[in-house]
């Protein structure tokens, strides 16, 4: 299982596949105290009830920061003691940072701005101690999505986990609920 000693952990999975719960799981491991990092945003009353149900999940001891998009800069920011952080998701994440761009998409700009995110994310890792137990989508197993702008999602997205993949400590792709060690 995961090691205490990790500065990076990295959990991919499936849509329901148990990331969400196992990193809350690691995070109870680990140092405290813990500060979450939502980046989900209500866009609607199904993703709002998603979101509280995740926040009545965590244990009320955990402080939460919710950052849609600059999140190495709000941690910095909103550190305080932790020493712990979850960072739950950079699948939204990405989600966002395409969501503040306007039509048309200029795909060059989004990868831009998503790497620059990534980048910083990665830089603060190495800048700061603590635990990072990181949550992403792991969305490349399925079909090649049908539009231009699905597929760069996908790819930028890929992009991004394999960057982090690569500065983990550990990496763990979660499947019916079940850990399997990566790295």
């Amino acid at each position: 299982m995961a090691s205490r000693n990790a500065k990076m952990t990295l959990i991919l999975g499936g849509a329901r596949s148990g990331k969400s719960h196992f990193a809350q799981e690691l995070g109870s491991k680990s140092p405290q105290p813990v500060l979450f990092v939502a980046t989900a945003e209500a866009g609607d009353e199904e993703m709002r009830q998603r979101i509280e149900a995740h926040k009545k999940a965590r244990p009320a001891t955990w402080r939460t920061l919710e950052a849609a998009t600059q999140v190495g800069k709000r941690i910095i920011q909103e550190m305080g003691e932790a020493q712990t952080v979850i960072i739950d998701c950079i699948t939204l994440l990405v989600n966002n940072v395409f969501a503040q761009h306007g039509e048309p998409l200029d795909a060059s700009l989004i990868e831009q701005a998503v790497m620059a995110e990534i980048g910083e994310l990665a830089s603060l890792v190495n800048q700061v101690n603590a635990r990072f137990i990181i949550v992403s989508n792991e969305v490349g197993l399925g079909i090649v999505p049908a539009d231009g702008v699905s597929r760069l999602y996908r790819d930028l997205l890929g992009k991004a986990n394999q960057l982090l993949a690569q500065q983990a400590d550990e990496v763990y792709l979660m499947v019916a609920g079940l850990p399997v060690p990566i790295k």
